[in-house]
């Protein structure tokens, strides 16, 4: 028998996919008034396969997600999970260097 994804699983599949297939790490970044506060430690980033678990169960709770997935010279390398309740900031700018492979923002619009 074949399991139906929910919605939110269905949402953050390609998040998952291309994290572990890119062996990407997760970066959690939350709202903070009208700024987003980044994680500082790098021993605080989501392995690959714990990034569409965590994921999942922020929007389970009911907060709402952007995720990025940047890339370097065209290889995926890091899965940015932004965070918030009521209104989000404007998204920061990507980093030098780096392009946007893949996003997704629950809910969707």
């Amino acid at each position: 028998m074949v399991r139906t994804l929910s919605p939110i699983e269905t949402f953050l599949a390609p998040l998952a996919r291309l994290a572990v297939k890119h062996d990407c790490d997760g970066q959690v970044i939350w709202a903070d008034g009208t700024d987003w506060q980044a994680q500082e430690d790098e021993t605080d980033m989501l392995d690959p396969d714990e990034i569409a678990f965590y994921a999942e169960g922020m929007l389970m709770e009911g907060f709402h997600l952007h995720w990025q997935v940047l890339s370097e010279q065209g290889t995926p390398v890091l899965a940015r999970l932004f965070f918030w309740q009521k209104t989000p900031p404007p998204m920061p700018p990507l980093q030098p260097g780096l392009t946007l492979a893949a996003e997704g923002r629950w809910p969707p619009q």
